[in-house]
Parts: C-alpha cells; structure tokens; sequence
C-alpha cells in the first residue's frame, strides 16, 4: 500500500466526505472537527486538501508545527503542492528587517496565491499570519510578467525595479539585487531558487534564462516569468513614509534617539537601502491598510485551524510580548508613544477570514457551543511506540498483517525493516501484500481502524526524529578551489609579486597603443619610480604578496639580479624542507595499510537513515573519504567545513565503514563536552546496528575507565570517543584501523607528536571548520589531501554580525530579543579572574534572565554540569570563556556577546560566532570592544574582516585572510621566514609545491626517500616492524629542481596586430573586469579559450570586436602553449614564428606538411608566415600552422608529457 492509497482512503470516508459537504454548505457559523489527533492532523488535511477545488491555509499554533506540517504535507501530496508561510524573525519595534530566507519564503507563497493553480496547501503559524505583509493590489502593481518576444524597455525595467528596492550591484550573487550590461540584465527576485538573465535584442526580450549565482552560467530557459517586489514593504511609497516620520510627536525619545529618526527620514527619503529600514515599515503604508496572508486568499478558499483555543492563547502571547517590548521602548525615550502597531491582533486576523470556509481541527471533544458544528474526522489513534526495539515492531506488523490488517512503516531504513518482516512472515506467516516498507520520513504514525491501518515512522520505531529538509536544495554550490583568485579585490597600493620581476605595488589597469596596437595592462611601480607594463594576458604570472610579519616588503629594483638571487635562496630552503615533508609522505607509502571493502547492504542502510539531504560537495567528501579507505595505502584525509554542515556525518560513515570489516575507531577530540557531544551523536545514529560505543574522558571514573580499556583490548569497543586521554600509554587497541581528529590545531605539541606516532599506518580522517594554515598549505602541497564542505544546509541564515564599542543598553537589548523568543545566549568573557564579577554585572543589567558562569578551571564533573544545564535550557545565558570555541552544539543558543573582541585572533573569532546560527532563527553576533581603548590596524582588520565574512561556508576564506593580516611567518619554522618574506608567501608555496611533487614522482618512479636518522622521543612507540628494511648500498637522494614554467606555465612572447582588451562599456566594474581577466590569463587550452568565451557570451552578451580579438590573442596563445611556440613577432611584412627545439628530421616533416602552403617558410629555428599573401585570413593560417606544430610535437612526446591540450 502506497501513502497515496492510504490518503484516498481516507478522503474517500464517510467521515472527510461529510465535512466536505458541511463546509461547502456553510451549514454553521464555526465548524469543529474533533477529536483530530495532533499526529495525524497533516494526514487530515491533506484528505481534506486532496477534496478541495480552491487553495487550502492550514494554520498552527508556531513556526516549528508549521514547518513539520509542511514537510509531513509534501509526503502526503508531493512536491510543489505544500508551501511554508514563514514568520519573520525580526521582533516587533526590534531596529531589523527580515533574514532574506524568510523574506523570500513569505514573497514565494504571495507569487503562489497571485496565480492559485490547485491543489495548493499553505501552512503557516499564528504568528506569520498576524505580520503584515503587502496588499493584494499592491503586488499585482509591482509584479512584472515578462514573455519571450515582447516588447520591453530595459531602461523602464531597470527604474521600475530600483523604485521597487532592489540594489544594483556588479554582479547578481543573492535574492533583491540586480545588474544590467549593456543589452543584458539580471535580477534576483527573493522567491526564486535560481536568479534570471534577461537578454534584449533592442527593446525585444531575446530571451530568459536562469542562472547559477556561483558560476553566473546560464542553466535553463524560460518563456514566461513572473517577477514580484524584492520585499513585503512597499518602499516605492517612500516620498509619503518620510513625510508621515516627520509628522511623528518625537519630543519624548532621547536625544540620540531623535537623531537616528532624523537620519532615518533622510535615507528612507533618498531610497537608501539599510538594516533598519523594517522598523519603518508601518510609515510606506496607508493608514488603516493593514494587509495579511488571508487578504490574498480567493473566496473559494478553506481555512483549517490546528486547534483554535490553542492558537488564541499563543496569539495572546506573542501580543503581550510586543507590548511588553513596545512599554519598555517607550518609557526609555527609544520609541514614539504614537508609533502604530506592527502587527494584527487575533481578532482583527480573524475579520479578514469571516467570509471563507474555516473548519477547527481540534483535540477538543467537548460538546458543541451555539451557533457551532462540531462533526467526527475519521477516527485516528496514536501508534504503538517501539524505541529502537525492532524485534517488538516485526512482531507487532506480523501480528496485524496476520489479522488482515495493512501496515506502512515510512522511515530512511525501509529496505532494512522489509526484509526482517518478510523474514519474519515466512517463518510465522502473514500477508507480505499487506505490509509496505517505504523510503521517507513523517513526523509521527498513527492508527486508523476505520480503514483498518497502521503508519509507522521514526518516531514509533526508534524513538526519535529529526527535521527535515524538504526537496531537494538548489542553492550554491561554492568551488571548493582554497586557491581561488588572490587577485579579487586587489586596490592600488597593493603589493604584488610578478614571477619573474619581482616584488612591486600594484598601480591599476590603463590601456595603452604600442606599435598601433590597443592593449590593456596591469601598473606594477618598482623601486626607485620604475613601472612595469604587464600585458592582461600575462595576469597569471602576478600573485598577491602575503609575507612573513608585518613588516612593510622591499620593492624590487628591476634591472638588477636580487630578485633572481631571492628565488635562489628561497629554492634551496623550500628543497631542504620538502625532504623533511617527505619522510612522512614516504613513511606511509611504505607503509602497510588495509584495504577495505566496498559498501554493503548496511552502510546503504546506514546512510539513508540520514534525516537530511547531503548537501553536493558533503558528498564528494564522502565519496573521497571512502575510496582512500578502500585503497591499500594509509588514508590522510583533510575535511574542511563550517560549524553544521556535516563534517561529523563523514567521519560517522567512515567510522561505520571501518567497524564492517571487524576494524576499531578513536575519535579524537579537544575538549570534553564535544567527546559527550559526539558520543551521544554516535550513538544515536547507531543505535540499531550491533555496535558497541564507548567515552573516554575524565567524566568517566576510574574504574569505568578501566573497564573500557579492557573492552577495547579485547576487540568488544568499536568505537571510542574521547579527549587526549586517548593518547595515553595504556590505551590500547586489539585492531585500530581509523583515526578521526577534531580541530587537530586545539591539541598541544605533545600530543600531536603522539598523534603523529599513532597514525603511522592507519587511516586517518582530520576534521577542522577554520584550519590552520600550515595544515592548509600542506594540503595544497599534496602531501595530505583535502575536502572542502562549504554549502550551507538549506535553510541556514547568515549570522548578523555587529561590531562596535561595548555598550551597556545594546547588551540588554541583545539578551532580552534573545530570551522573549525563547533563545539563549553565549557571553564571551575570557578572563577567568574576572568572570563572576561579569556575570554579577549581567543579573543587575538584565535581572530577567538565569544565568551560569563556565570556565577551564571548574572541575570536568563541575564544567560538565554547566554545559548540560545550559544545553538542557536550565540558563538563559552562558557566561563562559573561550571553552565553547570548540565543537559545543546548542542548537537553541543564537545569540553570542564577545567582551573585548580585539584580543582574539580571526580564526578563535570565526569559531567562536560559528557557536549561534545553527537553526532556522536569525542568529546574531555582537563583537565588542572597549569604547575608550585605541586598537591596533591589525586588530581592526581582524574586526572588519569577520564583519565582512558573512556568507556560509566562509572559513577556508577566513582561514586565507588570516595567513595575509598575520602573515605567515612561524608556519614552516622560523628559519624559512625571510624566504617567504623575500619572495611572498604564493610563490613560496609555489615552489614548495613543486618541490613535494618533484620528489613524489621519483619516490613513485622507484627513487627512495632516505629518512634523516633522529632520537626517538621519549615514551614513543617502537617503529612498525613490517617497515621497509634499509637497503644495504645507501640509496640515491632525489634530486630537486625547481623550473619556473611549472609554477605558472612557459612564457609565450606574442604581438600580434590585434587591438584586444575589455571595453569598460562592455564590463563596467573594475573589480569584475579585473577578475575576468585574471580567469582569460589563466586559460591554458584552446578548450578552456572556447569555454571562457561561451561564458562571456551568456554573461555579458555579444562580445565587442576589442574582446574577440583578445579571445582570439587567447586561443593563438594557447595553440602556442600546445606547441611549444616560444614567441611570434609581427613585423609589416611576416610573422615570425620561434619553434620548439627539434632535429633535423623532424623539421624537414614539418616542412613537408606545410609544403602546399606558400605563405609559410620552415628554417632551423623559425616558421615564417607571409602577411602580404594570407592578408585578412592570418588567423586561420597561423592557427594552422601552430596546430601542425601541435601535432607533430604531441607524437614525439612520450604520453602524458603534454600538459597544453
């Protein structure tokens, strides 16, 4: 039986069949459908839903109802027919406007109800109803409906949405922005997934096509879109609002009250865009027009109400909390007395739904009130409960399959539970027809006699659930390339290193005529006033300088040799260190690890019983982590996430894989609470498999952790979790086979060189959400590999982020929005001496709120307790020093306070706020720090750089700020600083790189690494006796030796009479130009030329005659590269061709193969191509003999020589 059977069923009764008919009827004033059984209310109205001709609202007491009701609504009727209203997470009177996903989840359903195409459910809580939103007229007046075809002015379109709110940016990236380029035009309307590129021809709309805001590649064509306004205020009434706030009595607000409501009159005025600018809301509408959901409802529609009495009572509630919030503004001079209501009451809501069909889906079965109907859903009754007990559900399904009864179980693990019921029913009997495993979720089952069935979900079989996502996500998925454009961003002044010339500042892109040729290039300034000219297709040859301290870098002076004797030293340090790199790398090759097996039937069950959907570059993550278990040599893997985008899931998978072939598992962690944390996690994602989990940590007593260890001697643990107390002497394993460690940079130095010894020949999986730049760098070296997690979950909101000096008023204010949701708070204070006197400081600045103080020095039974209460929601605030850095997952916590916030570095910054923000609620962020203290430049760049990184999945991007404000001088020693300073840290690390390959392929090539000889340190462990013996004749050292053409590519000389360069008519923005071209230097292929060129195409529009000429300079460059080419010069009369070094037999082929030709003249070292005899076809005639060239070459080469193709 399908689910889809089963809602027939159900519509189909007697039960549904007459409230249908007394709600069609109207038979009475308020119709009650009782007793309606929470767990399978959604079940109801989607049977209601699925017999209704008009879109039905279903309504809940709050947004968390709403959201399980929504994703229950899906399985029930399938995507696209069920939509979430979502209530806005600004608090009432609160200086906020909306996240942007609640924002465009509100616009979404609006779009939707604009055009109702049945069936439509929307569901949303007491609370988002009763926040205004626009008018029915006013979205129709500011939708745009746009065909392929039609006429449109994009110069109307782009004033129209300006005046509607959206922002003009360079390029379009989030919902609410728009960008125009010539002929093309993008814009992101908040309700969309993806954002739309209009391309004109004239006034004619070419066509429209979504695109991915990452890429800015187009993805799919449209022929008609509809796109609404950027937000749920009208803001075109702009002019009207400012003269209503300058009419407001505002003698009682304080003085600096007074002042921002000026300041905000002139901006909302001028259409400024700004964070506040939702606390005005109520001005950019009329008086008395005070719209909501249920006024975009048509008259055929049908509310159902999910218990009316208790949506009352939270209506009251969220009613009393604003005037509360309003009272308290008021009496501080922060708030009009005359400031009109935000929101609707109850009631008035109520009056916008009187002239609809409304049924109460109540639990009430109280007898009927005058004027009400109350009638009987079919009956529904809570299912059994079985918590994990599998061997009690196959018995209970037998039992009802046995009496004719059917049965669905919807759960992750459905191709697990049916083959246990067919076994069962095999040996004892039963109906296998009428037992039907399915794969999904619900929240909860229930029984229904009447048809006679039973739903079982999670709930009812383990004893747990999670919520879900719903569908599947079509966010961004950001490259995961860590080395990614150190040119973004780049100002004049800048420094700059140019491979071959050195270090300069950077001075801005001018174009110049050389020879009667129109060029761009980049203004590098030298010492002593020199500039160099670098052509834009040579941009790939300039990396950012990032050095060693703070010190002010030594321009190079151009002309002389010391920029060639700085790589000089600078290849010799970066040889000695990639030995010593090495004698690990070579250590694990040697090596003897274990290959295990492919996923089985298990691990798929495993796996699917993850509640959420994995996110893209989760799972090449996982799918990485998994093919180096099954590969013979010891696995290193590097996996790098934010805080919540599922690291932990990834080692859990491997953790699981590895216990399949009889292997144990540690799971390394820094602190204490997080070994609880990942223990409970393990053991609750493995609950019904065969697997012993165990903790390890000072939270154990000694003789439990005696008994452990004894378990894990003899193989009975397969997985323990715990601190460094794992590290000791006398744990040991019967057969450890993988090594997960958590933020391996929190351990100190000697317990990383015990780490180091355990991991010799075992699989080992690091997680970390900001690395440290050495582990970073070593990464992109190759000696360990890495994994990037970088695309937030679905619905997780970008932390607001302040930063400002510390003030007593903003911190209350932070605490109570916090706590009046029902939140909790992180204060940060990291001086353990003074810590008591803060939290006493707290309880008198905000008595409201319970409080519980944290810190290293309490005892671990002590901390423990603290961290449990505080997650168990026994505190409001958690004052607490820098102990919850690490890993501490308070999902209800979305709010944290950082005291002096210039003493931490970027990284602890970064990790710190990733503590909030791991909900559905807006999180925010308050870094402060002393009002009459002075702070350091690089203090203030910490700061900003922080309040800049915004986005989700920002760390690796932290992470490489960090390396460019603290420099990178003690990452490699201290002995390796003044050669990163001398030369910056890119090229540096480019030579490292090369380095670490270089010997990689020797060692691979048979080559072997001679360890150097050193004291074992004390306590180490012996060296693994299946170690490779030394040879008896001392093996040959691998030879280094660093080529410059590897780092960035061979130099190609070309002047062509080309005029080739952006106009800035074509890519207005610099940032954006210069970006563009860095990514047409780095085109390395005639493929890549021709892909970049599509791109430009579909982003830009047409390229002008100026960028296919730099195109074609590209592809001419690449056929070069393919070929060997060392330079072509043009002179009036010929192209001059200098030729890749080759014999004399190869040269007379490849005068033979040109020989029909009579433009081309083959000599020992040139090709010469005659201009007057070719004339304007030049380009395929060169183009042809650079692809013999190719050719040619290719087939001399052994396979796999040739890079450029």
């Amino acid at each position: 039986m399908e689910l889809h059977q089963l809602l027939t069923e159900l519509a189909d009764s007697q039960q549904v069949t007459a409230i249908m008919a007394s709600l069609r009827e109207r038979e009475a004033a308020r119709l009650r459908v009782a007793p309606a059984l929470g767990a399978a209310r959604p079940a109801l109205v989607a049977a209601l839903a699925a017999r209704w001709d008009a879109p039905v609202l279903y309504v809940t007491t709050n947004d968390d109802l709403a959201q399980r009701a929504h994703a229950d609504l899906c399985e029930w009727l399938g995507d696209g027919v069920a939509i979430h209203f979502p209530a806005s997470d600004a608090l009432p009177y609160e200086q906020m406007s909306p996240g942007p996903g609640v924002l465009a989840g509100r616009l979404r359903v609006l779009a939707r109800l604009a055009a109702p195409q049945p069936p439509l459910v929307v569901v949303a809580s007491a609370k988002a109803l009763m926040q205004i939103t626009l008018t029915p007229e006013q979205w129709r007046s500011a939708a745009i409906t746009l065909r392929q075809g039609e006429e449109r002015s994009p110069d109307g379109l782009v004033q129209r949405w300006v005046d509607l709110g959206y922002r003009t940016t360079p390029t379009v990236e989030e919902p609410g922005e728009l960008n125009r380029r010539g002929g093309i035009l993008d814009i992101w309307p908040p309700g969309d997934d993806l954002p739309l590129r209009i391309e004109f021809f004239g006034d004619e709309v070419d066509s429209l096509r979504r695109f991915d805001p990452v890429s800015q590649r187009s993805e799919r064509r449209e022929r008609e879109v509809v796109v609404g306004p950027p937000t749920d205020i009208p803001l075109w009434n702009a002019a009207s609002a400012a003269a209503r706030l300058r009419a407001m009595p505002i003698d009682s607000l304080r003085i600096e009250a007074r002042e921002e409501w000026n300041a905000a009159i002139e901006r909302i005025a001028s259409g400024e865009r700004f964070e506040a600018r939702g606390f005005y809301a109520p001005f950019f509408r009329a008086e008395g027009e005070r719209a909501s959901l249920l006024s975009h409802l048509p008259e055929q529609a049908l509310v159902l109400l999910g218990d009316t009495v208790l949506l009352e009572q939270h209506a009251w509630e969220v009613d009393q909390q604003a005037e509360e919030r309003r009272a308290t503004h008021i009496e501080s001079g922060e708030l009009p007395r005359s400031f009109p209501k935000p929101y609707l009451a109850w009631a008035e809501l109520l009056g916008h739904a009187e002239d609809l069909a409304q049924a109460d889906l109540s639990n009430n079965d109280l007898p009927s009130q005058r004027g009400e109907l109350v009638l009987a859903p079919p009956e529904l009754l809570p299912a059994d409960l079985f918590g994990g007990q599998l061997k009690g559900l196959i018995h209970d399904i037998v039992e009802r399959t046995q009496r004719g009864e059917r049965v669905i179980a919807i759960t992750p693990q459905a191709a697990r539970i049916q083959e246990l019921v067919a076994e069962a029913q095999a040996e004892q009997g039963g109906d296998p027809e009428l037992f039907t495993a399915l794969h999904g979720a619900l929240d909860q089952g229930w029984r229904a006699p009447c048809i006679p069935a039973t739903l079982y979900t999670d709930s009812e079989i383990f004893g747990w659930r999670q919520r879900r996502v719903v569908g599947e996500r079509k966010g961004r998925d950001r490259d995961a390339d860590a080395r990614a454009s150190f040119l973004r961003g780049l100002k004049p002044g800048d420094y700059v290193v140019h491979i071959e010339h050195g270090i300069a500042q950077y001075d801005g892109v001018i174009r110049r005529t050389v020879g009667k040729i129109e060029r761009d290039y980049l203004v590098l300034k030298y010492a002593e006033g020199d500039k160099l000219y670098v052509p834009v297709d040579q941009i790939d040859r300039v990396s950012r300088y990032i050095g060693s301290g703070d010190a002010t870098p030594q321009l190079t002076r151009l002309g002389t040799q010391e920029w060639e004797r700085a790589k000089r030293k600078a290849r010799a340090a970066v040889e000695d260190l990639a030995d010593d790199l090495l004698e690990l790398y070579a250590a694990r090759q040697a090596s003897e690890g274990f290959a295990f097996s492919p996923d089985n039937e298990w691990q798929r069950e495993m796996e699917d019983a993850f509640p959420y959907i994995e996110t893209a570059d989760q799972i090449r993550a996982i799918e990485a982590t998994k093919q180096d278990m099954e590969h013979s040599l010891p696995m290193d893997r590097l996996v790098i996430g934010d805080v919540g985008f599922g690291k932990t899931e990834v080692a859990l998978r491997a953790a699981f894989k590895a216990i399949q072939d009889g292997k144990q598992v540690a799971v390394l962690v820094p602190t204490t609470v997080l070994a609880q944390q990942h223990y409970d996690t393990f053991k609750r994602r493995l609950a019904t498999f065969p697997v012993k989990i165990e903790m390890l940590s000072r939270l154990r007593s000694a003789m439990q952790q005696t008994e452990i260890l004894g378990e894990l001697l003899r193989g009975e643990v397969d997985i323990l979790v715990g601190t460094h107390r794992l590290l000791s002497q006398d744990v040991v394993f019967k057969d450890l086979g993988l090594l997960v460690v958590d933020e391996e940079q929190r351990f100190g130095v000697r317990h990383k060189e015990r780490i180091k010894q355990i991991r010799a020949n075992i699989d080992v999986l690091t997680l970390t959400a900001t690395p440290i730049p050495r582990t970073l760098h070593m990464a992109m070296a190759g000696i360990r590999d890495m994994s990037v997690i970088d695309t937030p979950p679905e619905d997780r909101i970008p932390i607001k982020t302040y930063v400002m000096p510390h003030d007593d008023k903003l911190v209350r204010e932070a605490i109570l929005r916090e706590i009046e949701r029902g939140g909790q708070v992180f204060y940060i204070h990291n001086r353990v001496q003074s810590i008591y006197y803060m939290a006493d400081r707290l309880k008198h600045l905000v008595p409201e709120a319970r409080y519980i103080v944290g810190h290293g020095q309490l005892g671990e039974k002590q901390l423990e307790k603290v961290m449990l209460d505080f997650f168990s929601g026994k505190a409001d605030v958690l004052v607490s020093t820098t102990i919850v850095e690490s890993g501490l997952d308070v999902p209800n916590a979305n709010t944290i306070i950082i005291d002096d916030a210039v003493n931490y570095g970027l990284a602890q910054l970064y990790q710190l706020r990733g503590r909030v923000g791991r909900s559905t609620q807006r999180a925010y962020a308050y870094l402060f720090y002393a009002a009459d203290r002075r702070i350091s430049d690089e203090a203030h760049e910490r700061l900003q750089a922080i309040q800049e990184a915004t986005e989700l999945g920002a760390g690796l991007r932290i992470a490489m700020r960090d390396l460019e404000i603290r420099g990178a001088g003690n990452l490699l020693g201290a002995e390796q600083s003044g050669h990163i300073a001398a030369v910056g840290f890119d090229l540096y690390t480019r030579l490292l790189e090369q380095a670490v390959s270089t010997l990689k392929q020797q060692f691979n090539a048979g080559v072997p690494v001679k360890p150097k000889k050193q004291a074992a340190p004390k306590g180490a462990a012996p060296a693994a006796p299946d170690a490779p013996a030394a040879p008896k004749a001392a093996p040959k050292k691998p030879t280094i030796k660093v080529d410059e053409k590897v780092l960035v590519g061979p130099l190609v000389t070309l002047d062509l009479p080309l005029d080739a360069y952006i106009p800035a008519d074509y890519i207005p923005d610099d940032r954006v130009r210069l970006e563009v071209y860095q990514r047409l230097a780095e085109a390395q292929t005639p493929q890549r030329v021709r892909e970049l060129r599509t791109e430009l195409r579909d982003r830009f529009g047409e390229p002008p005659e100026p960028v296919e000429s730099l195109l074609t300079w590209l592809m001419i460059k690449a056929l070069s590269l393919r070929a060997g080419v060392g330079s072509i010069v043009t002179t009036d009369e010929e192209f001059i061709i200098r030729l890749p070094e080759a014999g004399v037999a190869e040269r007379e082929r490849l005068r033979q193969s040109l020989k029909h030709d009579g433009a081309v003249k083959i000599g020992p070292q040139f090709a010469r191509l005659d201009r007057r005899t070719v004339r304007d076809e030049w380009v395929p005639a060169l183009s042809g003999i650079l692809e013999t060239v190719a050719r040619q070459r290719a087939e001399r080469l052994p396979t796999g020589a040739q890079k450029y193709t």
